[in-house]
């Protein structure tokens, strides 16, 4: 008992929610400290990190022939080893220098947010890059049951809350109770697959090469899962596949929308399919509690109310969406929700 309540004076705690596209990290009494893109730029030739996070990111389609801005994060799930170590190891120091220095004595204990399907080799994979990137204890808490408990669902109650967490690389859907997870699906459809939907749209209809950023900012600007009020057009600039110029097209919101049509109608599937294992006292309670919706991929415009129409219940988004996951560990750290130990 001594030494525990001595390790935790001694060393940081720490909350990671390790996104395909954004970490987020909490330091326990500190909240949320940093939010960056999960890139990592690298020099091909010495494998030196040249940059982390925003700076990373700024240099995606735009970096030299020397350098290369990768994201070593695939749809949830570590598809680099080495790069994701890096990607830790800077925003771990990052959040270290935040603490009283008498916490910086020990390794941190961390508390990392994985997808609900992904393998155990794929999990021993995520320990071993926070343990290599300077973490002490590890432990990992499936995404799903973090963000329910970091937008507020009461899920220590004997009834069913719903949340979907549509992040970068997946989307989580389940259905929790008494603390636990009662039914769930976990797709590899998220931010991403909507992006790529636009950059495969761009290329059939307009013969139109247009980057990942390109496509993130017409999704955030006009894209939309269900038809809105005085629908947008927007100007897209792009290199034309046939002469190699670039180019300028006008493209609206209504052929973005149904650009999307497939990503969107697979994270429906999930929801639905989840409802489907859900055992009928539970789902009885989700016509008055409803679905919660978290994540980047809530911000979708009118998401929810496709949802709400396509399965009956209440959809919302959760008011922070983008924090949900990391809020959630944070929350966890701070009332020692999960046992420990060091």
């Amino acid at each position: 008992m001594l030494s525990q309540k001595l390790t935790k004076i001694m060393s940081a705690d720490i909350g990671i929610d390790l996104g395909t596209a954004n970490c987020l990290v909490f330091v326990r009494d500190k909240g949320i400290v940093l939010n960056e893109p999960s890139v990592v730029a690298i020099n091909k030739t010495t494998r030196e990190v040249m940059a982390v996070g925003e700076e990373a990111k700024r240099m995606l389609g735009k970096t030299p022939i020397n350098v290369e801005a990768i994201r070593p994060m695939k749809r949830g799930v570590i598809a680099d080893f080495s790069v994701t170590e890096a990607l830790l190891s800077a925003f771990i120091k990052k959040a270290i220098k935040l603490v009283p220095w008498r916490q910086q004595i020990l390794a941190p204990y961390i508390l990392i947010a994985v997808p609900s399907g992904i393998t155990e080799v794929e999990k021993r994979a995520v320990i071993d890059s926070a343990k290599h990137a300077g973490a002490g204890c590890v432990k990992l808490v499936e995404e799903p049951m973090a963000a329910a408990v970091g937008v507020g669902l009461p899920v220590l109650d004997p009834a069913g809350n719903m949340i979907v967490d549509i992040g970068g690389g997946t989307t989580e859907v389940a259905v929790i109770s008494l603390s636990g997870i009662v039914s769930a699906k976990s797709v590899r459809v998220g931010g991403d697959e909507l992006d790529l939907a636009i950059i495969t749209h761009m290329k059939k209809f307009y013969n139109l090469m247009i980057g990942e950023l390109t496509a993130e900012n017409i999704k955030i600007k006009i894209g939309s899962a269900y038809p809105v009020k005085d629908e947008e057009t927007l100007e897209v600039k792009g290199l034309d596949i046939v002469s190699r110029f670039p180019k300028t097209v006008k493209i609206s919101a209504k052929e973005v929308r149904n650009a999307l049509q497939e990503p969107v109608t697979s994270i429906i599937e999930a929801v639905n399919g989840t409802l489907e294992l859900c055992p009928p006292d539970l789902a009885a309670d989700l016509i008055d509690r409803g679905i919660m919706l978290a994540g980047g991929g809530a911000l979708l415009t009118g998401l929810d109310r496709l949802l709400t129409e396509e399965t009956g219940l209440n959809a919302n988004v959760a008011e922070e969406p983008l924090n949900a996951v990391a809020k959630g560990t944070g929350i966890m750290l701070q009332n020692d929700y999960m046992h420990r130990e060091r």
